[in-house]
């Protein structure tokens, strides 16, 4: 039997990255950065001057991941996720990061004020965490937190655990 996909979300700046890169070390997954994988195939659908972003071409995206999805094994990163199909993913981890130590990340990122502004406010109100509750009914959604090494530990035993029971 594969392994499960387990999806990593969370406001930009939250720690997914660098908790991602962790688990997929730990527990032998496949890495899949959405955001590098719609940049280095071109999935987009122009740009949206309001949200100062590229608009996200979703179809071309599923249709990519869909058989490598089926595959198991895999630990999906990505901050935008209610229109990825519940079946792909056994577990759903939401990082979650304290709005001060959120905004000094985001500026030493370079983020502009209205996207550090924007970015923190989906924190305050739990946007990620919300979005995945609403999108992921049947999938354990667990909210964890991506500020310390601790934090890290703590996320990794979640998920130890979820695996020895799958």
């Amino acid at each position: 039997m594969p392994l499960p996909n387990i999806l990593v979300t969370g406001t930009p700046g939250s720690g997914k990255s660098h908790m991602t890169k962790i688990l997929a070390e730990e527990f032998n997954l496949k890495h899949q950065d959405v955001a590098d994988i719609v940049k280095e195939h071109h999935f987009t659908d122009g740009y949206d001057e309001t949200l100062e972003c590229p608009i996200l071409d979703e179809k071309k995206l599923v249709d990519f991941l869909d058989p490598i999805m089926r595959t198991g094994g895999n630990l999906v990163e990505y901050h935008n996720i209610e229109f990825f199909p519940e079946r792909w993913f056994s577990l759903v981890l939401v990082v979650r990061c304290d709005t001060n130590i959120l905004f000094k990340r985001l500026e030493h990122k370079g983020y502009n004020s209205n996207k550090i502004k924007q970015y923190v406010e989906m924190e305050i109100f739990q946007m990620a965490l919300e979005e995945a509750k609403t999108a992921f009914k049947r999938v354990p959604v667990h909210q964890v937190r991506g500020e310390t090494e601790d934090d890290v530990e703590k996320c990794v035993a979640i998920v130890k655990d979820f695996l020895k029971n799958w």
